[in-house]
């Protein structure tokens, strides 16, 4: 079908009676692989099941719920593509103006905390359907986490949308398993062995806990009240993220408990190869009339592999898609590449060639059975890992297949590099300056403290240094005159204003101004998070500086962003607050 039913007339003319599955999600409908619910709907339906899509859904009653009638199996509720929060506010707890999820940019089409109110006009429309919940809203708040916007540690929103199960991670194999047990016959209740998901206990349960090799976490409760105890849960949730030595988690709370059964097991380049060869279209619901802005900006991109070793410390990778890479066949991108260029009036660009880390391509242990053992949170911090296989011939290979491709005028690589591995290739850098990058290309150093960059889990300055002298030369030797815009964050745990005020004399003295700040937003269950929260490394239990005052904030915003007139008197204030009024003629003046 070019669509899955979006509408009950769409369905009934399919001749279906009811769904099989109803998924729920607070974006609008695209049928694009990098929009979570068509990537699932898509799966099921390579399974032979009827999957209708309720895309932002009127919340002030159940009546929209019904649409579709009672489905067969169950309601897939996600937020969508973002956490609900992050996506409607700002760092400053401010309404952003515009949903990119959204029809024309609209905001307001979707409630705060999603996952939960979804959950529950589902659970009010058919009290007997099952209700499984996933996307990140769900995968990142599974457990008891620190809710930036009440400023307060909330329960698992397994427990808060009283959802039967939580799907964690990308989900395709943990829906692909439910769908066919339920199918089978089971009930919900029983689906308590699956790989990447989380199940509720009551209160009876609880009370008899038995959970065979499971780790106990700190309940909601100690972690709410006790910054020791919310740094240890997070230590364990980490340590214990690895699929193939990760054992079992539960947290109890309110007398009722969560448990989290081991991530799922990394898919196989055959099972990437057959996500992304399904039928999609790459289009949004023809019902909608106007754009929407999320798609614009990827309609032309390719996913070449998922899942990132980077660790990086305000980042949700880790958790959510997981550190081992998988990677996609080069027939399989290629094949991609041309049924994008073969759509019509298509212009002859593919948007990005990426992934999360867009060069991790095809990489992994040398021996994996080191890997299979191994807790440690990041492959490449404090130094890449003597066991990690660094080769960029796979990339190099594919990114040269699709160049050979006929009608491509250019592939961008838009996705972030990861600057300490592409050091070890100086051909990646030379390929990627000759034919990859349109002028500007996007790097992401976030700091020059040694002390800030050691929290945020990134590498030193010196390999900016050394990854911008080396793309500015190969740019120059290609007769191409390209830039770097790189990416950092102010109020980021560990930051205090003397370090952005070095950060700020970096840039003034490279003459780099960025345009847009990055400014540090707690998301929920980061590493990040936990530091802000508690003040606490998680890992050592020593104390780490946080920026939360928003005049300090306001003033580390500033001093990132030296150069506009409007900031000036903010950078002067910050200057002599930290006895530095011999820096003010350096960073003001022209």
């Amino acid at each position: 079908m070019p669509f899955l039913p979006a509408t009950p007339q769409e369905m009934k003319a399919l001749g279906w009676d009811a769904a099989d599955v109803v998924l729920v999600t607070g974006d609008a409908y695209v049928d694009h692989p990098s929009f979570a619910m068509a990537l699932v709907g898509r799966v099921l339906e390579a399974e032979g099941l009827r999957v209708a899509v309720l895309a932002q859904p009127r919340w002030e009653s159940c009546a929209d719920f019904r649409k579709f009638g009672r489905p067969r199996l169950f309601f897939g509720v996600s937020a969508g593509n973002m956490d609900s929060m992050i996506n409607k506010y700002t760092h400053n707890r401010k309404i952003r103006s515009t949903d990119d999820f959204s029809p024309g940019a609209r905001p307001g089409l979707r409630p705060d905390r999603a996952t939960i109110i979804y959950s529950q006009r589902a659970r009010e429309a058919y009290p007997d359907a099952p209700v499984i919940i996933g996307g990140i809203e769900a995968s990142m708040r599974r457990f008891a986490h620190y809710d930036y916007w009440s400023d307060k540690v909330r329960k698992s929103v397994l427990l808060d949308a009283k959802a039967d199960l939580l799907v964690y991670g990308m989900g395709e194999s943990q829906v692909r398993e439910i769908a066919a047990r339920l199918r089978r016959g089971e009930k919900v209740q029983t689906l308590r062995d699956i790989r990447g998901t989380a199940y509720p206990l009551g209160a009876k349960e609880t009370a008899e806990l038995d959970v065979p090799g499971a780790l106990l976490l700190p309940s909601a409760g100690e972690v709410a009240g006790d910054r020791l105890k919310f740094s240890a849960a997070t230590r364990l949730i980490y340590e214990e993220s690895n699929p193939f030595n990760a054992r079992p988690l539960v947290q109890k709370s309110e007398g009722k408990a969560v448990v989290q059964n081991p991530p799922a097991l990394p898919l196989s380049t055959e099972e990437m190869d057959f996500i992304y060869g399904l039928p999609f279209t790459k289009r949004a619901h023809p019902s909608y009339k106007e754009p929407i802005p999320a798609l614009e900006m990827i309609k032309d991109s390719i996913v070449i592999h998922r899942g990132c070793f980077g660790g990086c410390s305000f980042c949700s990778l880790t958790l959510h898609q997981g550190r081992f890479i998988q990677t996609r066949g080069e027939a399989s991108v290629e094949a991609e590449a041309r049924r994008l260029l073969d759509t019509p009036r298509h212009p002859g660009n593919i948007s990005d060639l990426g992934a999360p880390s867009a060069n991790m391509y095809a990489m992994g242990g040398k021996d994996m059975e080191v890997c299979r053992k191994c807790k440690k949170l990041s492959c490449v911090h404090p130094v890449i890992c003597p066991n990690l296989g660094t080769d960029h011939k796979p990339l190099l290979s594919l990114m040269r297949r699709i160049r050979a491709l006929k009608g491509l005028k250019k592939a961008f690589v838009a996705s972030g590099i990861r600057m300490d591995l592409a050091l070890k290739c100086g051909e990646y850098i030379s390929e990627i300056a000759r034919f990859h990058t349109g002028g500007q290309l996007k790097v992401a150093p976030e700091h020059v403290s040694p002390g800030v960059l050691s929290v945020m889990k990134k590498p030193p300055v010196g390999v900016f240094k050394e990854f911008a002298e080396k793309f500015l030369a190969e740019s120059g030797k290609a007769g191409r005159e390209q830039y770097l815009v790189p990416y950092f964050i102010s109020a980021h745990p560990g930051s205090t204003l003397a370090e952005m005020a070095d950060l700020a004399l970096f840039l003034k003295e490279r003459r780099i101004r960025p345009q847009q700040v990055n400014d540090f937003l707690p998301a929920p269950m980061e590493l990040a998070t936990s530091i802000y929260f508690t003040g606490l490394d998680p890992f050592t239990l020593e104390p780490v500086y946080v920026p939360k005052k928003e005049t300090e904030r306001r003033l580390q915003r500033a001093l990132l962003q030296y150069y506009k007139p409007e900031n000036k008197p903010l950078v002067i204030k910050a200057l002599r607050e930290i006895n530095r009024p011999d820096l003010i003629k350096k960073l003001l003046s022209l």
